[in-house]
């Protein structure tokens, strides 16, 4: 049995983990897999009016074809900036601006642009890891001197430790099947 001071511990750890798997899953919406997804464009942010704005929250973006998007922002003149943004993301994507939209003609992948989509996928799959991996440490430091405090058993601390260490594994398993699945889709021709 676990002293309840030691099972709050656990929750904020699985509560902490479960948002490190939530924002990978964010962050691998928006690398591109195949076909043009506005979601491609969520993480750009556009210097207007001297402030640094989301494009979603300035523009509609929509992608009528499979290999094409067209942002419309609502103020006009703010085509230049966002044009300005898109090329500064490095999307591989070349702007096309007619005064009173943007066409992205998204081009097929490369073999070798897929390979660096990939490594791209990795590297965050890595950097959720570390964050579980963060939230363990962090946890298991509180386990530690909650059990000092409390002057609990410490076979009720190496318990919790255990409860902590599974959970951490069965994250990383989560992560681990996300940064495969998103990898099969970038490598899909």
């Amino acid at each position: 049995m676990i002293h309840e001071d030691l099972e709050l511990i656990l929750e904020d750890a699985s509560e902490g983990m479960d948002k490190c798997i939530e924002h990978l899953r964010h962050e691998m919406v928006s690398i591109r897999a195949g076909r043009a997804t506005p979601a491609m464009l969520e993480n750009i942010r556009v210097d207007y009016y001297g402030s640094s704005t989301p494009l979603a929250q300035m523009s509609s973006i929509n992608a009528p074809q499979p290999d094409l998007l067209i942002v419309q922002p609502w103020d006009a003149t703010a085509l230049g900036a966002i044009e300005k943004a898109i090329m500064a993301a490095n999307l591989g994507i070349n702007p096309s601006n007619d005064g009173q939209l943007i066409r992205l003609p998204v081009p097929p992948l490369s073999e070798e642009r897929r390979r660096d989509l990939a490594k791209t996928a990795k590297v965050k799959g890595e950097d959720a890891k570390v964050a579980v991996r963060s939230v363990r440490r962090a946890a298991k430091d509180m386990i530690k001197s909650t059990q000092k405090e409390e002057k609990l058993p410490e076979d009720m601390a190496y318990e919790a430790e255990e409860t902590l260490q599974q959970m951490t594994d069965k994250h990383i398993t989560k992560i681990e099947a996300i940064m495969a699945h998103k990898e099969a889709e970038i490598m899909e021709v």
